[in-house]
């Protein structure tokens, strides 16, 4: 059904107004009682045997969806609502900013993916931290907030700028996400570079500290899929070094070549980070090569090309605790979080592992070395 509705509504319209209209009708209906308590028992069906600890929480399963769609915060119960467990808002910037101009946003039907250079389009740091403090949640949710760094801020300012919203939000985020991984502002890939990475997340996770008092909240770092490889064995070892959570893996690409694209072009060639369906390879494989560095030392987050249960069961068997979703939520819909939770499910039961913990890391780790879980 809807992808009848995407063919003959969505693909004509501007994806950008497509997104907009769309997530308009999702919060409407979780504001409406009956209808968001209907909508939630049909599509966001909980299966035991996925429950999930991560990042010292309980979670419903662990299928969440990516920063980038609920930039402000202003939709979390409506995308819990559609069976997502944990939400990730962002990226929000120090400063409110409206992004690059459009036309910014491109659809690449043929390869089931996106390109976007939105450029960090948000209503900053001490609007949303407000909205968040406002907030009465209606369904019971992980809230992630991602934080980057204003445009207008030069690289000598970064670290001020990402303390700025982390003393804002901090308090309000169930976990923090530092992005220095968007192709779409100037000069921020840059700051994965170890020397600038170091001093970035000593100052946030301070400022965290600061901010939260005796609640610690965790910390993780997004990265590129772009980076090369000594470079993510760098990101992992300082990660561990400096005591964070967890580092999620991965943003969008820059890159084209050899990633079979089909569709046209003039799109393949718009600026821009691509993610969906090609992502998927390079995507697993940074994850894989992270949970050899790190193994359980850190949480991993698989994001990036993940379009059904199985690409989120080989992301967990790679080593992510959780994944995450995003563009092929526009491809198939509401009804997408549900059919992956019951695909997880059953992979879960044919496979030769007890819990969703177990398989973490199953398919990295060598075969006579068991994962150590914890209560």
């Amino acid at each position: 059904m809807y992808q009848l509705f995407f063919r003959l509504v969505f693909r004509r319209l501007d994806p950008e107004r497509a997104h907009h209209l769309a997530f308009g009708w999702i919060r409407g209906a979780a504001r409406v009682p009956v209808l968001r308590v209907f909508a939630a028992a049909v599509l966001a069906p909980r299966h035991r045997e996925l429950r999930t600890e991560a990042l010292g929480m309980r979670m419903h399963g662990p299928f969440g969806l990516a920063a980038g769609f609920d930039k402000n915060a202003t939709g979390i119960d409506g995308m819990t609502m559609l069976g997502f467990d944990h939400v990730e808002i962002g990226t929000v910037t120090g400063e409110p900013q409206p992004g690059n101009p459009p036309r910014r946003l491109f659809r690449l039907v043929p390869d089931r993916a996106l390109i976007n250079r939105m450029g960090f389009n948000n209503d900053g740091s001490a609007l949303v931290a407000a909205r968040l403090a406002a907030r009465r949640p209606v369904f019971r949710s992980v809230v992630g907030v991602n934080i980057g760094k204003t445009k207008a801020v030069p690289e000598s300012g970064a670290v001020a700028d990402y303390v700025k919203s982390t003393e804002r939000l901090a308090r309000h985020a169930d976990y923090l996400v530092v992005n220095v991984s968007s192709p779409n502002t100037p000069g921020l890939r840059d700051l994965q570079a170890t020397e600038h990475l170091r001093p970035l997340l000593t100052a946030v996770r301070e400022a965290a500290d600061r901010t939260t008092g005796p609640r610690r909240v965790p910390l993780l770092v997004k990265i590129a899929p772009d980076l090369a490889d000594e470079d993510i064995d760098a990101v992992a070892d300082l990660a561990v070094e400096l005591g964070l959570d967890g580092i999620i893996a991965t943003n969008t690409t820059i890159a084209r070549d050899g990633l079979g694209l089909t569709s046209p072009a003039a799109l393949t060639a718009e600026t821009g980070g691509l993610s969906g369906a090609p992502l998927k390879e390079r995507s697993l494989a940074v994850l894989r090569r992270l949970y050899a560095r790190v193994g359980d030392r850190l949480t991993l987050i698989g994001v990036g090309g993940i379009e059904n249960a199985e690409d989120a069961w080989q992301r967990i068997l790679a080593g992510a605790t959780l994944v995450q979703g995003y563009s092929a939520f526009v491809y198939q819909g509401p009804f997408w979080a549900r059919a992956v939770h019951k695909g997880l499910a059953a992979r879960l039961r044919t496979s030769p592992y007890a819990t969703l913990a177990d398989a973490v890391g199953a398919g990295v780790r060598p075969r006579d070395q068991h994962r150590r879980t914890t209560a």
